[in-house]
């Protein structure tokens, strides 16, 4: 039996957020986005990223990671944890695996965010 989980709230926190040019930032709104740029900075995290992204609208097995990145299964699934609380990913368990899609939408929200 599958399960699906998704981390992306009904109403994304960042899409609601000015350019940081703007000084119309609150404090929870900092805290989300720094948190977000957080899970982004990491070299692993951003290449497993950009692998899932590069996928589109299709779904990665976890079990295809270790190609991606030369870290062990508990490494990856650390580091795909940190980007599905990001927002940035959603996941499906399916048996003994998890298949990861992008959420395009937090991306632009970030795109947004940086204009």
């Amino acid at each position: 039996m599958a399960t699906k989980t998704a981390a992306v709230p009904v109403v994304d926190p960042i899409a609601c957020c000015a350019p940081v040019r703007s000084p119309r930032f609150n404090d929870e709104q900092a805290e989300v986005i720094a948190a977000t740029f957080a899970a982004l900075a990491d070299p692993v995290r951003l290449r497993l990223l950009a692998h899932v992204a590069s996928a589109g609208d299709e779904e990665v097995c976890a079990c295809d990671l270790g190609a991606v990145v030369d870290r062990s299964q508990p490494t990856i699934s650390h580091h795909m944890k940190i980007l599905y609380e990001a927002g940035l990913i959603t996941r499906e368990k399916r048996g003994l695996w998890v298949w990861y899609r992008i959420v395009p939408e937090r991306l632009e929200a970030l795109r947004v965010v940086l204009g």
